[in-house]
């Protein structure tokens, strides 16, 4: 099988971080983007190089799923830790784990602290858990990589506690841009839904009570969704299974064929298999298809299940994400649910990285009125945002004449180079949330950047390589920004070294005045 040009840079970035040292690290791909094909290509790789392979799920069907999709990929067969079947003096060199059976202590007696060359965890934001440790722990000389649809946990431990590294990331709107992933519209009900009473449990509201909360709003849902998805292929999370039964049944009496599918659902594969082919256009469940099921021809997702955890959000979502022949889009139905919470992921959640675009986006979507494409929707809020963080930037700048400082503060800097991603910046590894060292802070102001405000080793680190780029691109200093920004020229940050070495020049040679001719605000100097 040959792979797609990102999932080609994922497996040399993967191999890349090890062969730097980097024993443990992490790649990120969207749901529907083929992160199995790619962790089957990087297993094959470390086959070929005479090593064992571990990988590691915590769900029976997800160790199938890594089976087959091996097997199809790459012609490599695998041995089985789990229950009664076990691994060694198997011929395999690849061997698929379930967590809960190789965290026995009794379990990882069997076998040699080095067996495994390689340990790769599937659904790696479950890694976090003692039981995974255990594990890790045990194997501490394998290289380690952890595979996940997104990198962050509801009880907000950060992955960057296990993992060294972040290898590869590839984005929910990079896929849909490059055509890996359908496009998204969000239409919000106007159906508030209060949730206000419903307690949390392990970073996440508790099911039982939200299965409560939901009961009364049941009907007006099934009305709402008769308006927008008649004929959608949908598939519903719900809190409880008799929730899910409950709501199923409603929808049938709204003239929708649905089903319900659970846990203990003996017809579970035929229901599912029906669904497939057209039997019902509806199928409720409760978390019970977040993980390890796949139907590319959903094309509308209803989230009843409100949650805190961006990671289980995109992993409901991601059920309707991927391409199929006559899908336009994934219709996604978010609800004006009432909380005194404000973590409760909304369609925002699946692309934006900064809360205030989030913030933008959702009242958006809420006033729109009509399903709108989330890219669309995320980049209007972001220009909005950027609009008043200029504005407020002008009038701290305002304020801060007075101090006539020498350094041009960071925030500045981001704006004048148009930096978004300096400004946007959050730690994810534990060396990057440190303190900034004292020769981060020395060298910073040395180059003309105010330290004070740079709270963390990441970002001080991510302006100081900034800096040697520009220096590099022959782009402005600091101190060149500082002096001709406060006298009203605009975005110095683009402009070349050269051309602002020049202007400089002509001020001084004018008594430090503007010359004649001159408009600052209207000036280009790119």
């Amino acid at each position: 099988m040959e792979l797609r040009p990102y999932q080609n840079e994922a497996k040399d970035a993967v191999f890349n971080e090890w062969s730097n040292g980097r024993q443990k690290t992490l790649l990120v791909l969207p749901t529907g983007c083929g992160k199995t094909i790619v962790f089957a290509k990087i297993t094959e790789q470390c086959v070929n190089q005479g090593e064992r392979v571990l990988i590691l799920a915590h769900r029976g069907e997800l160790l199938e799923q890594a089976s087959d999709k091996l097997y199809k990929v790459t012609g490599l067969r695998t041995a089985i830790e789990k229950a009664e079947s076990t691994c060694i003096n198997s011929w395999y060199r690849v061997t698929v784990g379930s967590v809960q059976t190789l965290m026995r202590e009794k379990r990882l007696n069997r076998f040699d602290r080095d067996h495994f060359d390689t340990i790769i965890i599937d659904e790696a934001h479950h890694c976090i858990s003692d039981s995974y440790q255990k594990i890790l722990d045990y194997f501490d000389n394998a290289n380690v990589l952890g595979v996940t649809a997104t990198p962050d946990r509801g009880d907000m431990k950060n992955l960057g506690t296990v993992f060294e590294s972040l290898a590869y990331e590839y984005t929910l709107p990079k896929a849909i841009k490059e055509g890996y992933l359908s496009p998204i519209k969000a239409l919000t009900i106007p159906l508030k839904l209060d949730i206000t009473a419903v307690a949390t449990q392990a970073g996440d509201y508790k099911a039982n009570d939200l299965g409560t909360a939901l009961d009364p709003y049941l009907y007006q849902i099934a009305d709402e969704m008769a308006k927008v998805c008649m004929n959608r292929k949908t598939v519903v999370f719900l809190p409880l299974v008799k929730t899910s039964q409950k709501f199923r049944d409603i929808l049938n009496e709204k003239g929708f064929c649905a089903a319900e599918v659970n846990g203990e659902s003996a017809d579970r594969t035929q229901v599912l298999d029906d669904f497939d082919n057209g039997t019902y256009n509806v199928l409720c469940n409760s978390m019970l298809l977040t993980e390890g099921w796949d139907c590319p021809s959903v094309d509308c997702v209803v989230v009843l299940r409100p949650t805190k955890v961006r990671s289980l959000y995109s992993q409901m979502v991601g059920r309707g994400t991927r391409l199929a022949p006559g899908k336009d889009y994934l219709l996604l139905l978010d609800f004006l649910w009432q909380t005194e919470k404000h973590e409760l992921c909304r369609p925002a959640c699946l692309i934006c990285e900064k809360e205030e675009v989030a913030q933008k986006m959702t009242e958006k979507i809420e006033n729109a009125g009509i399903p709108i494409d989330i890219e669309e929707a995320e980049q209007e809020a972001e220009n909005d945002v950027v609009s008043q963080r200029e504005e407020a930037l002008a009038q701290a700048l305002q304020a801060m004449k007075a101090r006539k400082r020498k350094l041009v503060d960071p925030l500045q800097f981001e704006m004048s180079i148009q930096a978004e991603d300096l400004a946007g910046y959050v730690p994810a590894f534990g060396w990057e949330m440190m303190p900034p060292s004292d020769r981060q802070l020395h060298t910073l102001e040395k180059l003309g950047i105010f330290p004070d405000e740079i709270e963390c080793a990441g970002k001080a680190a991510k302006i100081l390589d900034r800096l040697d780029k520009r220096r590099r691109e022959g782009l402005t200093t600091p101190k060149q920004i500082r002096f001709l920004e406060s006298r009203g020229f605009q975005h110095v940050g683009t402009w070349q070294f050269e051309t602002a070495r020049h202007l400089i020049d002509r001020i001084a040679g004018n008594g430090w005045r503007i010359p004649n001719g001159i408009n600052p605000a209207e000036y280009i100097g790119a």
